[in-house]
């Protein structure tokens, strides 16, 4: 797996990227970065790439937390690496509404779309009262930790774990909150049908953020869309389950 960095909008975007072949874009939700698809890149006769969005991970941290903001640096990002197009995206919680903006404001440039434990069309409502407790995920580890933990029920490799956590304090700080607002207006209600691809929703059946009534409408929000409840993992089946999370892939890819 190699990690390089491309200027995108004159902000500096890193990106993991494993394989050959026709791409597929993979996309990391809150607090994460490409390195929650690490262990899944090595898809064969695919060429896999996870960056990390503005505001997380390596990249530059850029003034505005917004989920059509985001996805207009991936439409970029697809533009800056030359990526034929249409590409299959995969986009996980946070980066599902980023998946799905890119993909319902720019059809033509996503060949099908893969929405793992994502927020709904519909956005994700975060309790006022949760906000001082995010805030304190900027400072206090252990705190942060044991988030992470919540959304990987199912992880049993705790350097692992660490590794996530350590990766989420590089998000820029004021993102920490401004990102869970952004969940919280987005709405795309009613503008599924935009896009007519393929589209494969998964949710954990032990996810505490997205229920499977959630996944349901997101699926039937999309002409071709489908749900698989997944058993035994929790919001992030790519870090609990990667085999699994691999054989979904392939069978999805190809």
């Amino acid at each position: 797996m190699d990690k390089k960095a491309i200027s995108v909008r004159g902000v500096s975007i890193a990106y993991r990227t494993e394989g050959s072949g026709p791409p597929v874009l993979l996309v990391h939700g809150n607090t994460g970065s490409g390195l929650w698809f690490e262990g899944v890149m090595d898809i064969e006769g695919f060429k896999t790439i996870a960056p990390d969005m503005p505001n997380f991970g390596d990249s530059d941290n850029i003034r505005t937390a917004d989920i059509d903001t985001y996805a207009d640096y991936l439409r970029n990002l697809i533009s800056g690496l030359n990526l034929p197009t249409p590409v299959p995206v995969i986009g996980h919680s946070l980066g599902g509404a980023v998946s799905i903006s890119l993909a319902l404001r720019n059809p033509q440039l996503v060949s099908r779309l893969m929405l793992v434990d994502s927020a709904p069309l519909d956005g994700l409502h975060t309790p006022e009262e949760h906000y001082p407790v995010i805030e304190q995920y900027k400072s206090n580890d252990k705190l942060l930790f044991k988030a992470l933990q919540a959304v990987t029920p199912t992880l049993q490799d705790t350097a692992l774990l660490n590794r996530l956590v350590e990766e989420a304090k590089k998000m820029n700080p004021e993102a920490f909150s401004a990102n869970a607002r952004a969940l919280d207006r987005f709405d795309y209600q009613g503008k599924g049908n935009v896009y007519t691809g393929p589209v494969e929703v998964l949710v954990g059946d032990q996810d505490i953020l997205i229920t499977p009534d959630m996944a349901r409408r997101t699926a039937d929000a999309f002409p071709d869309g489908n749900l698989t409840v997944l058993e035994g993992v929790g919001h992030s089946v790519m870090i609990e389950d990667p085999p699994r999370f691999i054989r979904i892939l392939k069978d999805f890819l190809q």
